[in-house]
């Protein structure tokens, strides 16, 4: 029988465990952290979580439809969330298929599979898998951009906050925005001595809470195509926010769900009440003084880079997975077109996605495993389709901003109508 290596242990990790259990493929499961749960253990190593950290999608969107949360908070926090995936690997026994406190090393090809070398307390070994599952993440390892110039204060990335504590007292410059960066400024409000975001582009901000509900509940139906969606969207946020250029915000120079939007309205009510300022794209730096490109400037204590992530599939080199640019050119964010052995789970970043829809990139592949094992002609079509065949369009009609942290976004709607799809092609053969 093939036997399978998964890489990860959190959500992703745990959803691509529970597909392959429910298929009957064998598999070993590998942990660098001492529990399951990923980036939502706060006590995990390499966790970028912070105390303040709540999911931005609502809990109904967000949670494994077989296994729904049994917190009724719409929006819970970092703490619950790790019991419910502590909860969720015990329901279905996966916590004992998997080796925590090891980190996996490197991954080299041979003899059609690959051996995989993992070292925990007792020293490095290695052992041989038909395929190895990367489902490590996508939020651990820090972009750090450079600068000209030396600060002579503290620099640090968002990766490494982890409460407002840090912040107490001091004059605290944060560069970027996105989600996290947003909460952290939030934070800083009733800590720092002052704090000012530096941000290049302006955000679209969308309220948790629209006619009483949580935004992302709205429009569960039938897809609107996307130019009707970005007219309408447009105009309702305009209605319950405002126009955050009125706030300091730089005007957009994009349409909505072209990037992933700001999930956090208390912002613009701090910037409304004057509690930070917004301030333009770093110039240079100069001992405690940062200088702006609008040729302004001022004295900061603490610099924190709220500059995002970047892929990073350390143990493995990057021509088994053929990266192009800034993330690996995979079918459906999953599968190299070479079958290689390698499958990546959790490589995508869509608005509304939720953990169920990296459970259904598990159930694809797991529908594939058991076919090379049951069906091999069913196998030997997906193989040839991925090869000789264009690859389903899953932009949704979305112009997607040509960033590198964009590189594998989707919409959610187009990526599992083509998920299913390939699916039932696999499993109707």
């Amino acid at each position: 029988m093939s036997t399978y290596a998964i890489i990860g242990a959190g959500p992703s990790g745990l959803a691509a465990a529970r597909a392959l259990q429910k298929a009957g493929v064998a598999f070993d499961g590998f942990e660098a952290s001492h529990d399951v749960g990923g980036l939502w253990d706060i006590t995990n190593p390499r966790s970028t979580m912070y105390e303040s950290a709540h999911l931005i999608s609502s809990r109904t969107t967000t949670e494994f439809a077989e296994f729904p949360m049994r917190s009724r908070v719409d929006y819970p926090g970092h703490r619950v969330l790790q019991g419910y995936f502590g909860d969720y690997a015990d329901h279905f026994r996966l916590r004992e298929r998997f080796r925590f406190d090891t980190r996996v090393t490197r991954l080299e090809p041979r003899d059609g599979g690959w051996d995989l070398t993992a070292e925990d307390a007792s020293g490095s070994s290695t052992q041989w898998y038909d395929g190895v599952i990367l489902a490590n993440g996508t939020l651990a390892e820090p972009n750090v951009p450079t600068f000209r110039g030396a600060f002579d204060g503290e620099i640090l990335h968002t990766s490494a906050y982890k409460d407002a504590s840090l912040l107490t007292g001091k004059r605290v410059l944060l560069i970027g925005a996105g989600n996290s960066g947003c909460d952290i400024a939030v934070d800083a409000v009733h800590h720092a001595a002052s704090i000012d975001m530096s941000v290049r582009r302006g955000y679209y901000f969308v309220p948790r809470y629209l006619f009483g509900r949580p935004s992302d509940t709205l429009n569960q139906g039938k897809p609107l195509p996307a130019k009707i969606k970005q007219f309408i969207d447009t105009r309702i946020l305009r209605a319950f926010t405002g126009d955050p250029v009125r706030f300091g915000f730089p005007k957009p120079d994009y349409k909505i769900y072209e990037s992933h939007p700001i999930v956090n309205t208390l912002i613009l009510n701090h910037l409304g009440q004057g509690d930070l300022r917004i301030r333009p794209d770093i110039d240079r730096f100069e001992g405690h003084t940062v200088h702006f490109r609008d040729g302004s400037s001022d004295e900061y204590d603490l610099v924190l880079l709220a500059t995002g992530y970047t892929l990073d599939y350390p143990f493995v080199a990057k021509e088994h997975l053929a990266w192009r640019g800034a993330s690996p050119r995979l079918f459906l964010n999953m599968f190299p077109a070479s079958f290689n052995g390698l499958f990546v789970v959790g490589m995508i970043e869509a608005s509304g996605i939720g953990w169920q829809g990296r459970y259904e990139q598990a159930e694809l592949l797991a529908a594939y495993l058991r076919a090379v094992a049951t069906a091999p002609d069913a196998a030997s079509r997906f193989r040839a389709r991925v090869a000789n065949e264009a690859w389903p369009d899953v932009t949704g009609g979305y112009n997607y901003l040509g960033l590198d942290r964009m590189s594998y976004y989707v919409n959610k709607d187009a990526y599992r109508g083509a998920m299913r799809a390939e699916k039932k092609k696999l499993e109707d053969a």
